[in-house]
């Protein structure tokens, strides 16, 4: 069997989005340590999440390896030529099937619920991949992987979910999904693609995003719930990685939101660790 070279192993890492697919994976992660799950289910878990980010980083660069070559693209190793297609495209079938049975086998134990949420968080970013993001819609896959990703967490368990919860975690996906966007309006638009915020256009999308995001965290304060000195930081440090967001834009927005999302986990993390 032919092993990987270490060029080709850092060039699958730099084409599987790994900012977004760390900071998802670790959201997950932290959500099942803040509602004490169980070791071995949390490893699956955050194994079955993982999965999924790296099939649908991988799938994006691969469906969009030509578009990205006609921009020029340089930062996009199947674009380059760097990373060979049907390595790519190997990496993202092994990817996902790891992402669609590890949930199937949780729900085994777990019931319907932690397979259907696990593999909506997963046919979501595929959805987005396939055609959506092109739409006006850009933005339900979003919704509906990130408001999918907490029930999974806790239904992989046998937890209840709190309804909030996959509410705060729509909006969160959607902030971050226009905010992420943004860096590259001009190049998307260059190739056709036209969808939620490149509609919004820059300006308003970014306002968009970092409003999406604060909404999240108002939804989250509220539901978990958070009060005193904690809420008062709260505020004061999402209000300022919000605002860094509206006045820097670009990667510096998108940066700006993941820290939010991490704050807002820290946030539940603390709120259920009280409550246990």
């Amino acid at each position: 069997m032919r092993v990987a070279s270490g060029s080709t192993i850092g060039a699958l890492v730099r084409s599987c989005h790994p900012a977004p697919a760390v900071a998802v994976t670790v959201l997950a992660a932290l959500l099942a340590a803040g509602a004490g799950a169980d070791v071995d289910r949390t490893v699956v878990v955050v194994a079955a999440v993982l999965a999924g980010q790296l099939s649908i980083g991988w799938s994006n660069d691969l469906v969009d390896a030509a578009r990205d070559r006609r921009v020029g693209r340089t930062d996009k190793p199947a674009a380059t030529g760097e990373l060979p297609v049907a390595t790519l495209r190997t990496a993202t079938g092994v990817a996902l099937v790891l992402a669609v049975a590890l949930p199937l086998v949780l729900g085994v134990s777990a019931g319907p619920g932690a397979a259907t949420t696990g593999l909506l968080v997963v046919a979501g970013g595929w959805a987005y991949n396939l055609g959506l993001k092109a739409t006006v819609l850009s933005w339900l896959p979003y919704a509906v992987a990130f408001g999918a990703l907490p029930a999974f967490v806790l239904l992989a368990d046998g937890l209840s979910v709190p309804g909030w919860m996959p509410v705060a975690g729509a909006l969160l996906g959607v902030g971050a999904h226009v905010l992420n966007v943004v860096p590259d309006l001009d190049d998307d638009a260059a190739t056709g693609v036209r969808g939620m915020p490149h509609r919004l256009g820059a300006r308003r999308a970014v306002g968009a995003g970092a409003a999406l995001l604060v909404l999240a965290t108002v939804v989250m304060a509220l539901g978990a719930p958070v009060r005193g000195a904690t809420l008062a930081l709260l505020a004061v440090v999402v209000g300022a990685l919000a605002l860094v967001a509206v006045l820097r834009g670009g990667r510096t927005a998108f940066r700006a939101a993941m820290a939010i999302a991490l704050v807002d986990v820290a946030l539940l993390v603390l709120a259920q660790g009280a409550g246990a």
